[in-house]
């Protein structure tokens, strides 16, 4: 075979845990700033070289950058990889226990100079590669909509092993359930189950592990918050001041047998599969962006502050400042609000990572997957970004915080005050399928 043709890989990985006090991300916290650490943020990097291209997937825990600071890292690896931007893939764990990038400026800018190092590492170790997929059984989550089934039990499995002998070099996981087994009584940064997932999976198969997020928003984990324990903490120095030496001591966390019964699960479902899968040389390998427009309708006053009161009753979020932007964009007759959506392909040889920003519901990928015909298509969240829950048509019947009640609190990230229109979810899977199509035949 000619080397042109022969893929090669190379990983690279950093410590990302802040190493000061940080604004936190993901839960309304009373004073949301972090007092300490309970376990590390990985930053990871996998980056292929094929056919003359070069491209990278980077994962991070991380509850999810703007998509305008995720353009920024993916810029700086694509400079770095004398590539395009849309050949650097970000995907987001969405662990709620991590800084807020946003508000942290200094953390961001350490995070993009941890990421070009790995980076740096993974091209000085690239060699040939081979590639399988399976899918594995995903028992972990369950929606979290109380009146709906759907669920996603597709437990994606990449695993890139040396042509020479078959050993695993790097398994890449697909998993979808909300990382928030640590919740808001928890103020110590955790990569939740992302962390102790990959410590047992790397001890027991003596690989790398990285993982990615599925489309969870509507899922969350299946363990959850039913034990709780006191534990010993490592706290910065700094915690000495403003808390007492009783928390620095001892802290309250959420469920830490979930934790572990949530990576067993994980653990026991690729061991299941891993032994069958056969590793082949890669034939095809390619990662594109294809970018759609959407509108969000800007709601009446009255119908906002009909959205407000709800949010205020059933879940304490005060919407005043959403209210004021709605009667600001009224008052300037601004009636919609687009966005443009970028749709990210991972393709490599029969299997595909779709990834797009938004906190997508889980019937979008099962949509998606049965569309393409092939389980191996997995339509993703929390790519290149984090901006907005995307709900199904019939979500929107629902209501509640997955379709409104979360634009109160971060519409100033999103650049929209409301969701994307009902009908955008099958829009969306219309267009993630032709697209994945087209890729396909293009590439022979």
């Amino acid at each position: 075979m000619n080397t042109y043709d022969i893929a090669q890989m190379g990983y690279g990985e950093a410590d990302i845990t802040p190493e000061t006090f940080v604004e936190l991300v993901g839960f309304f916290r009373p004073n949301n700033h972090s007092k300490g650490v309970r376990d590390p943020l990985k930053l990871q990097t996998m980056v292929w070289k094929y056919r003359g291209e070069t491209s990278c997937l980077i994962t991070l825990d991380s509850l999810g950058f703007t998509v305008h600071l995720s353009s920024v890292l993916r810029g700086l690896i694509a400079d770095l990889l004398h590539t395009g931007a849309d050949h650097v893939m970000s995907a987001f764990s969405h662990t709620h226990s991590a800084p807020n990038a946003a508000e942290e400026p200094e953390y961001f800018d350490f995070v993009c100079r941890m990421a070009q190092n790995a980076v740096k590492d993974a091209l000085k170790g690239l060699s040939p590669a081979f590639a399988s997929w399976g899918i594995g059984e995903n028992s972990m989550g369950l929606n979290r909509r109380t009146d709906s089934a759907d669920f996603d039990n597709r437990l994606g499995i990449l695993s890139v092993t040396t042509p020479e002998n078959g050993s695993p070099r790097v398994l890449l996981l697909r998993v979808t359930a909300h990382a928030n087994i640590l919740s808001s009584d928890n103020y110590l940064i955790s990569a939740d189950y992302f962390g102790i997932t990959r410590e047992r999976l790397e001890a027991r198969f003596g690989c790398k592990i990285m993982m990615i997020q599925g489309a969870s928003g509507d899922v969350r984990p299946r363990f959850h918050q039913e034990n709780t324990e006191y534990l010993e903490i490592h706290s910065f120095e700094a915690a000495e001041k403003g808390f007492s030496e009783e928390y620095q001591k001892r802290y309250r966390v959420q469920s830490k047998n979930a934790l572990e019964q949530t990576a067993d699960s994980i653990c026991e479902a690729v061991s299941a599969v891993l032994p069958a899968m056969t590793a082949k040389p890669v034939t095809h390998l390619t990662m594109k962006s294809v970018f759609s427009h959407f509108t969000a309708d800007v709601p009446s006053l009255t119908q906002a502050e009909r959205i407000a009161g709800e949010a205020l009753k059933e879940a304490g979020i005060d919407g005043t400042d959403w209210l004021r932007e709605v009667k600001c964009l009224n008052g300037e007759g601004v009636s919609q609000q687009f966005s443009e959506v970028e749709i990210q392909y991972f393709s490599l040889n029969d299997g595909c990572l779709c990834g797009i920003a938004n906190e997508a519901m889980c019937r979008i990928s099962i949509d998606a997957m049965e569309a393409a015909g092939t389980p191996l298509l997995f339509l993703n969240g929390y790519t290149n970004g984090c901006n907005s829950y995307l709900p199904t048509a019939g979500e929107y019947e629902k209501g509640g915080y997955e379709v409104l009640w979360s634009n109160l609190v971060y519409f100033p990230y999103h650049g929209r005050v409301m969701p994307f229109n009902r009908d955008t979810a099958g829009q969306l899977v219309e267009e993630v399928v032709q697209n994945w199509r087209k890729l396909r035949a293009d590439y022979g």
